[in-house]
């Protein structure tokens, strides 16, 4: 295998190292004012453990950022579940390119989106998350990108 593959891997699964990287990079993220020193100390790595693992993990939404993703959706068979589905994702500044929907059957539909991500004001997944809370969404998942 090629040095530079990439693999999608469960948080649960990773190494407790790569695990306290991320939450280093994560509080570094929360707390801009504070020192690499002071988040290793709170999380509990070394300096030289942080600087080692810090550019090989990144969260799969800062990978998606700027790329085409499509997600499939659940919707409700409510008067304007995708009405509401396509005003969020224009809040969030998503560019979508197709909309494909199929009849409602047993009281819901699917929708399939293609978005772009490079003008995300939010991470995709925090853009995801606010899609499955909206009120006729019942199911939300990227099945493609590219």
């Amino acid at each position: 295998m090629a040095e530079d593959s990439y693999y999608l891997i469960a948080y649960s699964h990773l190494p407790d190292v790569i695990k306290r990287t991320i939450q280093v990079a994560d509080f570094l993220k929360r707390q801009p004012r504070s020192s690499v020193s002071d988040a290793v100390r709170a999380v509990g790595i070394s300096r030289s453990a942080y600087y080692k693992y810090k550019d090989a993990a990144k969260p799969f939404h800062a990978v998606m950022q700027g790329q085409i993703v499509t997600i499939a959706l659940t919707l409700k068979h409510h008067s304007g579940s995708l009405s509401e589905v396509l005003n969020t994702l224009a809040v969030q500044r998503a560019n979508i390119l197709t909309i494909n929907q199929s009849l409602p059957l047993q009281g819901s539909a699917t929708v399939i989106l293609s978005i772009e991500t490079r003008e995300l004001r939010a991470e995709l997944e925090e853009t995801l998350q606010l899609l499955r809370g909206l009120d006729g969404v019942s199911q939300v998942m990227i099945v493609g990108q590219g």
